[in-house]
């Protein structure tokens, strides 16, 4: 199962949530090349490499995906899928779209699924909220979450985090096959207005601000 957004939709809330509520799921821990925030763990949190070792993953094709996001690098390593599907459990990827593009391509009965904020307003709210990025970094995930939801469309299954609890239900419908076809028509008029919405916050708070 793929979950994807752009930053500060909650997804990574979401996968957390969605193991921690059943044993049937497992987190799939991604490396990264960025450097570890407060409280993160190796082997918990990311599997945190140096560049010059993502790099050698990616030659010997031990990595599922991976994409450079934000001027880092991303990847899946093939061994946890493995393992998982061994043990008959549903993998939760939370990557972004780049990487959901590879995972369509390569497990062609993966479950994509793109989450929206419900708003703009609580979109910054989240972005701003976390305290960890300056204004040149908010406005770089903002530029960043325009080209995402505008490939928002590419996803079966669409969802907005509005309530994380009935958002959580609905990822796991969607996930066991419950799902009803309502349930997946976030319209694309949606997200126009999302994309709408950004593009006003960056002209008129962040057209100054240097990325």
């Amino acid at each position: 199962m793929v979950l994807v957004a752009p930053s500060g939709a909650g997804k990574t809330t979401l996968a957390h949530r969605l193991v921690a509520a059943s044993d049937r799921f497992v987190f799939s821990i991604s490396a990264t090349t960025r450097a570890p925030r407060g409280g993160e763990q190796d082997g918990v949190d990311y599997y945190f490499v140096s560049d010059d070792d993502f790099e050698a993953m990616i030659d010997a094709g031990e990595l599922a995906e991976w994409a450079a996001v934000h001027g880092r690098l991303y990847g899946t390593p093939r061994t946890a899928l493995e393992a998982a599907a061994l043990r008959g459990e549903h993998v939760v990827l939370d990557i972004d779209v780049q990487g959901a593009r590879q995972i369509r391509d390569s497990v062609p009965d993966a479950r994509l699924i793109f989450v929206l904020p419900p708003s703009v307003a609580v979109l910054m709210k989240r972005l701003t909220g976390r305290g960890t990025e300056g204004a040149g970094e908010v406005e770089r995930r903002l530029r960043s979450a325009l080209d995402e939801l505008q490939a928002a469309s590419e996803f079966e299954h669409r969802v907005v985090n509005d309530d994380l609890d009935r958002c959580l239900e609905q990822i796991e419908e969607i996930v066991t096959g419950e799902q009803t076809e309502a349930l997946n028509a976030v319209p694309l008029e949606n997200i126009d207005v999302l994309r709408a919405g950004i593009a006003r916050v960056l002209a008129e708070e962040y057209e100054n601000v240097s990325s």
